[in-house]
């Protein structure tokens, strides 16, 4: 199951795993997203590649526009699938405390 939406702060809040079966529900609310997104990954649980292409896009869409997407909150495991795909180049992030 995922969680999505929009934070107290402003923040996007994602929760539960991301993975292809979620993959269309998470593109679109991200396409709805612009300028600077601070993505709160403390919830989220699981993502697979199919997540991280939605993440991709969006990052390459939200860069076109001047703008950018911060992933804050994220565990070591999913810290782990950022850094063995490579998509820790792309996106600025910070790990849970």
């Amino acid at each position: 199951m995922l969680a999505i939406d929009l934070g107290a702060e402003g923040q996007v809040v994602i929760s539960g795993r991301l993975d292809a079966s979620q993959a269309a529900t998470a593109q679109a609310f991200m396409d709805t997203l612009h300028g600077q997104v601070v993505l709160d990954c403390t919830g989220l649980d699981y993502l697979s590649s199919a997540g991280l292409g939605v993440l991709l896009k969006t990052q390459k869409r939200l860069m076109a526009a001047g703008g950018q997407m911060r992933l804050v909150g994220v565990s070591r495991h999913v810290r782990d699938i950022f850094m063995y795909s490579g998509f820790d180049q792309i996106f600025e992030i910070e790990s849970a405390p």
